[in-house]
């Protein structure tokens, strides 16, 4: 089965994003490419409450109804297990209803985008989620954004970042990032972004470019992106 409407050129079109990722549950419209809308809530533990809410939301500001979509994106991961499972779900539903595709979006690739955003220069990023004690999510992305270092978690030690830091800047960015600020912050090719966390409004500029290329996941298979197991033992001791 097709997830394209029929007769409908892929390439342009409006976008529904989902990202649930994280604390901050945020839905964006886009057209084309071009933000029309955007809500988002910062508490926790209201994504499968609220969810729905905010999409209707987006919707009702720019008058346009869930029948104008082409696509539905949804943040990947990694993050909160519980957030991604309900954005996925919510996704997927949509996607069955509709009949159109399913876009998904790395978490650490909108916030890498977001620093992009803001600076003129050619500089590295390294968007970091929390993942708990001194772990984080975290993968390093060029200044056209580009992955240098693939995604994964990251355990802080000693001598961490050493090396990517003796290469140049480096910026860091995500609400794991003040973890590593006691280690590397000395270091004048650390820099480091406040305030940052996964956002519809970035996914959606993404998904379009990955709308364009035709770059759409399998509805019935996508599953979200952990990047390990979920634990609920205690964790051997580490040096920090």
């Amino acid at each position: 089965m097709s997830w394209l409407k029929a007769g409908f050129k892929v390439g342009m079109g409006l976008i529904l994003s989902l990202d649930t990722s994280a604390k901050v549950c945020s839905v964006a419209l886009h057209e084309n490419g071009e933000l029309l809308a955007s809500q988002e809530v910062n508490l926790d533990r209201v994504h499968s409450r609220l969810l729905t809410t905010l999409i209707n939301r987006v919707l009702a500001d720019t008058l346009k109804e869930k029948t104008d979509l082409v696509a539905v994106a949804v943040s990947q991961g990694p993050g909160s297990y519980t957030g991604l499972r309900i954005g996925v779900s919510v996704a997927k539903g949509l996607c069955y209803a509709l009949g159109i595709p399913l876009i998904g979006v790395s978490a650490l690739a909108s916030m890498a985008w977001q620093v992009r955003q803001m600076s003129v220069e050619e500089v590295r990023v390294c968007p970091m989620l929390d993942a708990r004690r001194m772990e984080v999510f975290y993968g390093i992305y060029s200044s056209k954004g580009g992955l240098l270092q693939a995604e994964g978690p990251l355990i802080f030690e000693e001598g961490v970042f050493q090396e990517e830091l003796g290469q140049g800047k480096l910026v860091f960015c995500g609400d794991g990032a003040p973890k590593l600020k006691a280690l590397v912050g000395d270091d004048p090719n650390a820099v480091f972004v406040d305030g940052l966390y996964p956002s519809a409004i970035a996914m959606g500029a993404l998904a379009f470019e990955k709308y364009q290329a035709n770059d759409l996941e399998d509805v019935a298979y996508f599953v979200p992106v952990y990047l390990k197991e979920f634990q609920t033992s205690t964790p051997k001791k580490r040096l920090f």
